[in-house]
């Protein structure tokens, strides 16, 4: 069994047994490893320690029972093993803002959130630390044609932007142009949610429409991770993933006003593994590169 298959066990696993006892050394005992491995496992996979995600999945099975009103407050405290009301209460309202009472005297609901997906990447062990795999690398000038548009990640509909805007370039190109393509995705200004986004291809393409550009995209020295999945949906775990990269490899991110740039090997098959490449500070030790 790999580690991806480890971890979505164990997620499965914690949900079918979230009213027992569970710990670190009981979980990792259940898939025959070490704590110790178990954790860094789990950690560097999730984002998150064991601890925290069975106390974040308690209160995902707490609201079914506040919002059924068939258990005392209490009750469902020490069914859910957090010891006392208060401990309940107060570990409630970090997660959810609210006092866990609110659901019953006003009109208000929070939904359940279904089981995690486990995000598949290759991983691998430094010094003891387990962090998704990354090679170091330079991702070279080119020259891309596309459509470039903005979206700001603090709407809901950013996600559907992103989508119908790709699917406008794949329904206005050639269906015989084969290869790469790629999203580039550029900060519009510091500490902001809007970005730009160019989803192209290194072809001279001519497009007579609006929003469609050709942009020269500069030499980079990258890290460079692989995923398998919809970039849309993974976003946090990548977060994670490269704020590990930079604190375990001692790096540091580059000033580029490009922040990251996804690559396709096809672009008529846009739901296959792709690699990532972040900019980061190149180091003297780096002068192959």
């Amino acid at each position: 069994m790999d580690h991806y298959d480890v971890i979505k066990d164990a997620l499965l696993y914690i949900e079918n047994n979230i009213q027992q006892p569970l710990s670190l050394d009981s979980v990792a005992n259940t898939f025959n490893m070490s704590k110790y491995y178990f954790h860094r496992l789990f950690s560097a996979m999730m984002g998150c320690s064991l601890n925290n995600y069975i106390l974040s999945r308690r209160l995902n099975a707490s609201l079914q029972f506040i919002q059924n009103d068939t258990l005392s407050l209490t009750d469902i405290a020490y069914r859910l093993n957090f010891g006392t009301q208060a401990s309940f209460t107060r570990a409630f309202k970090h997660q959810y803002g609210i006092a866990p009472s609110s659901l019953r005297v006003k009109d208000t609901t929070i939904s359940q959130m279904p089981i995690p997906s486990v995000v598949k990447r290759p991983i691998k062990n430094i010094n003891g630390d387990i962090v998704t795999d990354f090679t170091l690398t330079e991702f070279k000038t080119i020259r891309v044609s596309g459509i470039a548009f903005e979206v700001d990640l603090a709407t809901d509909d950013y996600k559907t932007k992103i989508r119908s805007h790709s699917k406008m370039l794949l329904d206005n190109i050639d269906k015989t142009i084969n290869g790469p393509c790629y999203v580039i995705y550029s900060d519009c200004q510091p500490n902001s949610t809007r970005f730009k986004v160019l989803f192209g291809i290194p072809y001279d393409i001519q497009i007579d429409k609006p929003y469609y550009f050709t942009v020269d995209i500069p030499q980079l020295f990258c890290a460079k991770f692989k995923y398998f999945g919809d970039l849309l949906d993974i976003g946090d775990v990548l977060v994670t993933d490269f704020a590990r990269f930079l604190k375990i490899s001692k790096r540091e991110t580059e000033n580029s006003h490009i922040e990251l740039i996804q690559a396709f090997d096809n672009i008529h098959n846009l739901d296959s593994a792709y690699h990532i490449y972040t900019p980061i500070k190149k180091l003297p030790i780096d002068s192959d590169f």
